[in-house]
């Protein structure tokens, strides 16, 4: 009995090896190389850890590094959405729900199960764990953007407006931190 649990535990832990082929839109610190999705989970990760005490509430940090390293793993299936894609909407689909359920589905039940409320409650962003991860979910690609002098912003032709629009949900999670990236796009749009 515990072989098979962990024989559907080391299969899960081969399927996510597929985030690391995952590229997305923004490109690694002052650098041309697009970032994958495993690299910017561990890296939010980090971030969470380093920049807890700017949270605007008291978190559990153990459920907001659970949410930031595997809010991306449904992208194994659905692929990543850049956040300022004008063909596909950047919010919870049923793609993602699929996927969710077929990736974590792997895992013993009790696991998948445990997994896929994380998720959600990521996705819906209501938690103050899930306002946190969000905004380093967010916070992390203005810091890339920053390094390379606009970077995939500037690449893609985003304008001031929808950068503002689209960062400040870092404000539900630290409003310091978004005072700073306010600060940043503007210096980076001369605003």
């Amino acid at each position: 009995m515990e072989l098979n649990r962990l024989e559907k535990q080391i299969e899960f832990i081969k399927e996510i090896d597929k985030l690391k082929y995952i590229e997305r839109k923004t490109k690694l610190f002052n650098s041309d190389r697009r970032e994958n999705d495993a690299e910017h989970s561990w890296h939010l990760s980090i971030m969470a850890i380093i920049l807890e005490e700017h949270s605007n509430e008291n978190i559990d940090i153990l459920k907001v590094l659970k949410m930031l390293l595997i809010h991306d793993i449904v992208e194994i299936d659905a692929g990543d959405t850049f956040l300022f894609d004008t063909t596909k909407n950047h919010v919870n689909t049923i793609e993602e729900f699929v996927a969710a359920k077929r990736v974590f589905g792997i895992l013993p039940k009790n696991q998948a199960e445990n997994l896929i409320v994380i998720w959600k409650e990521f996705e819906e962003g209501k938690t103050n764990e899930a306002k946190f991860a969000k905004a380093m979910d967010r916070f992390q690609p203005v810091l890339q953007n920053q390094s390379n002098n606009g970077g995939s912003w500037f690449e893609f032709n985003i304008n001031f407006e929808n950068i503002i629009k689209k960062t400040k949900t870092i404000k539900l999670g630290s409003n310091t931190i978004w005072l700073y990236v306010e600060k940043t796009i503007k210096a980076l749009y001369n605003e």
